[in-house]
């Protein structure tokens, strides 16, 4: 370990590596109002309030302009920044004078115009991604420190082989242009006689915004079926998008979106398998579903009736919300899967035909039980929006018929018409041939080793989805 500890040491002492580590920006590097240097001044860079920035040597640092002007007491132009990532210097107030309103108290900077990055277009990125050469200069410093002190060129095997590859733009199928601060698509007639078979395409981490631009781009890529916008603060409106009939796949994880534009996108995603919207910090649509947080935070079982708004949704994930979590007063997995019409995995795992139908008998036992001795927590529980019918659905689908109040008098009689007639059919091998007997059992008659997951040990035979004239199989272990 020592050795290895020296050979990095040394490493660093290379001149041509620490004039590459000092071009890398501070943690919080700011070209702030403490800047007023005469080239500080001078810049022919132009920007507006909207556009999309990074800066210069990080274009993982991304923001909005959100002011372009003069500082009092200060020379030249300057461009106030409200940061994505919420580190910068102050509110847009500098000295007791705002100058623009940021998201948060520390999320803004004035920078020099010079300092920031304007864009470039999306064949730019492609050829800095894929087409990019590494000089001369660096690659003969490219090597390591042995343990003597001794240089050791490093060397890429296959590296020409991959290269050349790769710059056949033609043979493209998958392209990953994330973090170059692409904002336009340039010329569009360029782009389909560049890259015509890209089928994936990642823009994760650009300076895209409008989706006009979108479109221009998904227009020109004939083969393409998944894109990933990650991180690319998208406008309010969607305007100027073409139906995305190809799209399987769309990400629009940290865009700003809103559930009101998911709607407007709706008509435009005819084929869509997979909506990717987390960190979005929706927390309210028409539909009621529910996404107060970042993280989500979806409580409602209406807003889980609202995925069946989506005909194609068929994986669904919503773990780690406290409608998913009983502890936090959410529900169990088989009410979900009864309210859920068309998914075939959730959280993960997948949905097979029997437990469907065991979870929606299930779940329609259960509300019928509930519905004359707790209507208030029912209805809590079961909101009105989709609940009719859902719910008549699945009893129509398993011929169960409506409960009726017995109008027999109290007593013996009572009792009697509340049993269930239910076969226990013995299934083990070890038990050995044995005829089927017939019990009457109560209703609430709980059990806990049928072969199923129960949620509660102390589920009654109605709550599991036994029902007048069920079998239930017996095995060694029952």
């Amino acid at each position: 370990k020592k050795r290895h500890f020296r050979t990095l040491r040394s490493s660093l002492r290379s001149p041509t590596l620490r004039k590459q580590l000092r071009k890398l920006p501070p943690l919080h590097q700011e070209e702030e109002e403490v800047a007023n240097s005469p080239a500080a001044n001078m810049s022919s860079i132009s920007f507006k309030v909207g556009q999309r920035v990074h800066s210069v040597g990080d274009p993982r640092r991304i923001g909005t302009v959100k002011y372009v002007g003069t500082v009092e007491g200060y020379s030249g132009s300057w461009v106030g920044v409200d940061w994505d990532n919420g580190e910068g210097k102050h509110d847009g107030t500098v000295n007791g004078v705002r100058y623009f309103q940021a998201r948060s108290d520390r999320s803004a900077s004035l920078v020099r115009p010079q300092n920031l990055s304007a864009s470039i277009s999306f064949l730019e990125a492609l050829c800095i991604r894929y087409k990019g050469q590494s000089t001369k200069e660096e690659e003969e410093e490219m090597y390591v420190l042995s343990g003597k002190n001794r240089r050791v060129p490093v060397e890429f095997l296959g590296k020409e082989k991959i290269q050349d590859k790769l710059s056949r733009f033609d043979e493209l199928t998958n392209a990953s242009l994330s973090f170059l601060g692409v904002s336009t698509p340039g010329s569009s007639e360029d782009i389909s006689s560049t890259v015509p078979n890209i089928k994936e395409l990642d823009l994760t981490g650009n300076l895209l915004s409008e989706w006009k631009d979108i479109g221009i781009i998904y227009e020109q890529l004939p083969c393409l079926t998944a894109l990933n916008l990650s991180h690319n603060l998208m406008s309010d409106v969607v305007t100027g998008l073409p139906q995305l009939s190809r799209i399987r796949v769309l990400v629009l994880n940290c865009t700003g979106i809103k559930w009101t534009q998911v709607e407007e996108l709706k008509p435009l995603l005819p084929v869509i398998e997979e909506l990717h919207l987390m960190g979005n910090g929706i927390c309210e649509i028409k539909s009621n579903v529910l996404f107060p947080s970042a993280s989500n935070n979806i409580e409602d079982l209406a807003s889980i009736d609202s995925l069946n708004l989506f005909p194609n949704l068929m994986d669904i994930r919503i773990s780690e919300n406290p409608i998913t979590e009983p502890a936090r007063g959410g529900i169990p997995r088989f009410v979900l899967l009864a309210r859920l019409s068309k998914v075939e995995m959730l959280n993960g795992s997948e949905v097979r035909v029997r437990d469907r139908k065991e979870c929606e008998i299930r779940y329609v036992r259960l509300v019928m039980s509930q519905l004359h001795d707790k209507p208030d927590e029912i209805k809590k529980l079961h909101p009105r929006i989709g609940f009719d019918r859902r719910f008549s659905e699945l009893k129509r689908l398993h011929g169960i018929e409506d409960e009726r109040p017995s109008t027999v008098a109290a007593g013996p009689q009572k009792m009697a018409a509340g049993l269930l007639s239910v076969t226990l059919k013995c299934v083990g091998a070890s038990m050995g041939e044995k005829d089927p007997i017939t019990k009457k059992l109560p209703a609430s008659t709980t059990s806990s080793p049928l072969p199923q997951l129960l949620d509660e040990e102390m589920a009654s035979l109605v709550d599991v989805g036994v029902g007048n004239g069920s079998t239930i199989l017996v095995d060694e272990e029952s």
